[in-house]
């Protein structure tokens, strides 16, 4: 029995611009992808004094541990972006982020607020898919970890970033009863179970990159806002979290899903 799938002329679409940015894409998926983190590091820098007081005062820690932990969050933010973008020890690189991440969920009561926390595990499954990535580059700290059956380490690596990055998408369905937003739902919801279980995947990605793109620079367009006003800085948080998924997704689009997908098994059918 026969299980190939007819090639669409949009995926053969996605295919042709593959072969064209085949060479910049992975550079532009990781720019992307730590670009929150460059960022947020930036931020820690001009708002020394800021950050230190909240945590002093959310926290009651006193001002050196306050002190400490702003130091950490930038050193660590920004030394751990140069690693990755110069592509040097990129996998201690992710670690240190996952951990300044874990550090900033509780920190900032981000564990209490739903929608900020589905962003944060996002965020982390871009690290995971940047770390699978970076398995693929020389000799692996995991070399030691026994394969778990047919598929590798990485492979799990692929599938718990994919999982982990649609969540982002979770957070952009409105529930309101117009016609607009129920297909936006529909459609939004079909690419990314799409992207999770691996079926067309690169298609399904780089719709939700072009969508996300497009929605972030509508709604967070923090370029509009004055910089005094506090909601400058929310939008650009909100924006540049947004092109750390996008990032991911677009790890998506030029690696593959990995082992652990349907378009993967579909070579086996």
């Amino acid at each position: 029995i026969s299980f190939d799938f007819p090639m669409s002329s949009k995926e053969a679409l996605s295919l042709k611009f593959l072969r064209v940015t085949k060479q910049y894409l992975p550079h532009v998926a990781r720019l992307c992808l730590i670009s929150t983190f460059l960022e947020d590091g930036i931020r820690m820098w001009f708002q020394w004094n800021e950050q230190r007081d909240y945590i002093e005062a959310t926290w009651s820690c006193g001002y050196f541990l306050a002190a400490c932990f702003v130091l950490l969050n930038l050193l660590g933010q920004l030394g751990g972006c140069v690693l990755i973008l110069s592509r040097n020890f990129v996998q201690y690189a992710c670690f240190a982020l996952f951990g300044i991440l874990s550090l900033q969920t509780i920190a900032y009561s981000i564990l209490w607020d739903l929608k900020f926390l589905m962003r944060n595990l996002a965020l982390g499954g871009g690290l995971l898919l940047l770390l699978a990535e970076s398995r693929g580059e020389g000799k692996s700290m995991f070399a030691g970890v026994p394969s778990m059956g047919e598929h590798s380490p990485k492979q799990y690596m692929q599938l718990g970033g994919r999982v982990l990055l649609v969540l982002m998408f979770m957070t952009l369905l409105h529930f309101d009863p117009s016609f607009i937003s129920i297909l936006q739902n529909l459609v939004g919801t079909a690419l990314i179970v799409l992207v999770a279980i691996g079926f067309k995947t690169k298609l399904a990605a780089l719709t939700l990159v072009l969508w996300l793109f497009a929605v972030n620079v509508y709604f967070n367009a923090f370029w509009m806002v004055p910089a005094y006003k506090p909601m400058h800085d929310f939008l650009k948080y909100d924006f540049f979290q947004t092109m750390s998924v996008i990032g991911g997704l677009l790890l998506i689009v030029a690696l593959g899903p990995g082992g652990v997908s349907m378009d993967e098994k579909k070579k086996l059918w």
